[in-house]
Parts: structure tokens; sequence; C-alpha cells
């Protein structure tokens, strides 16, 4: 019993050294190589022709619902780079305010990997958890937009639907808990406007967009109904990156 007792004792000493080691951990994914205080300026002030993205995605980066604008504040560097570059070479197209592509053409290579950086740079959880819940769905509601069930959303979002004809995979599948992502590959949805989200999900499913690796995307909403798309969407922008009791993600 005493050596129980002893190797319980060292066990828990041990696991009070490993544990933070790991919570302090340098993030392990690709991070931004730009320059942050050029990103800003270009973010804050744009550059050129090319008007500052302030406009659309309000000053905190944090997107607009009236304008279907997307957070792009705590997105990752290597997905936000490769969004400016399909913007560029028009392998993607803006199908929301219509300006995206000739925004990224004005930008040079070296801009776009600045003005990533920066805003990969941001934290979302700087003023608390309110900042990355994304659309404030009550207000939704009142301005007479159909918004999904956040209960039916966090099924799809953690689980999926296997079990019917047309199986929908769970996003927690690539983009991790909900939706926090997995650099450098996907994306933070978790946190995302309700409107970006289901617009976005209706042009993977319809093929307007098409920009997404191996076709992954396009595979998944087309197997999803209006009621499926609100749903995820409602829950996928109040998701919070932590969990109940845990003050750190993998990322922290």
């Amino acid at each position: 019993m005493r050596r129980y007792v002893k190797a319980m004792s060292t066990a828990v000493v041990v696991a009070g050294l490993v544990v933070p080691a790991i919570a302090v951990s340098s993030p392990m994914y690709p991070k931004g190589k730009g320059n942050i205080a050029a990103g800003k300026q270009i973010f804050e002030n744009g550059k050129g022709t090319v008007p500052a993205c302030t406009a659309c995605h309000s000053e905190d980066g944090m997107g607009n619902d009236d304008m279907g604008t997307p957070r792009i504040a705590g997105q990752y560097a290597v997905f936000l780079r490769k969004q400016l570059e399909d913007f560029a070479t028009d392998k993607r197209k803006d199908n929301t305010m219509g300006v995206m592509n000739d925004n990224a053409k004005g930008l040079s290579p070296q801009d776009r990997t600045d003005v990533s950086t920066y805003l990969e740079s941001i934290d979302p959880g700087a003023k608390g958890e309110m900042f990355f819940n994304g659309s404030n769905l009550e207000e939704l509601t009142a301005n007479g937009v159909e918004v999904g069930a956040t209960h039916k959303g966090k099924s799809l979002v953690e689980w999926g639907q296997g079990n019917r004809q047309k199986p929908v995979a769970a996003c927690r599948s690539c983009h991790g808990f909900n939706g926090r992502g997995a650099p450098p590959i996907y994306p933070r949805i978790g946190g995302q406007r309700y409107v970006y989200l289901v617009n976005q999900l209706k042009a993977w499913r319809d093929g307007t967009r098409n920009n997404d690796p191996m076709g992954q995307m396009q595979a998944i909403a087309r197997n999803m109904s209006d009621e499926d798309i609100k749903n995820a969407a409602a829950y996928l922008t109040k998701a919070s990156d932590y969990t109940k009791g845990n003050f750190y993600t993998p990322y922290d």
C-alpha cells in the first residue's frame, strides 16, 4: 500500500511538471512570415487603389452580417494567404461584395503575406469570450433573418448525420472541436459570422465556390439541406475555442 501511495505521489509530481510544459509549448503549426506592421497598415488604410479592409470587415476584423462579410481576425495566415491568392488568380470568385478579386490583384504577393500575418496575430480572445462568438442571433432574428437551431447544429458539427440517405460528415472531423480549425489546411469556422457561413455553405453546395481541397466542402455541402446549413451556422457562430474548464486550446 505504501509503495502504491508513493508511486501515485511520484506520478502526481511528474504530471505537475509535465502538464504545464505542454500547456505553454509553442503552437506547432506554420505561422505567418510577413511583416505585421505593414499588414496592419494595409488592413487599416489600404494601399494604392485597394481600400482599407476595415471598410467591409469592420475595424476589429470581425466581419459584418449586414454586408455578409466574414470574420478574418484571428484566422490562420496560411489559409488567408491562400484565399487572397485564389482571388488574385480568379480561382475563387467573390460572391459576397464582388470586390475581393480586384482587391487581391491590387496587392503584391508580399502585401498578401503581410496582411494575412497581421490578421493571424490578432488574439481572438483578447476582448473576452464574446469577441469570438461571431453573430448576435437574437438581433438577426429580430431583423427578419432566418436563424437555425443551435442544438441541432451542434449535432451536425460535432457528430454529423451518418444515418440518413445522404449522410453529412461532422464539421469537427476536419475543422476540429467547435470549428476552431486544424491549420494549415482547415480554417477556423467557429465564431465566424452567421450570414457568411450560410452563404458559403450554399455556394459550396451549388458549386459557385469550388476552391476547396479535393472538393471536400462541395461533397459535404451537397448533402446538406437549407435547414442543415442554418442549424450548423447557428451553432458555429456561437462556438467557443475553449472546452469547459480548460483555459488552453491546442494552439495556445
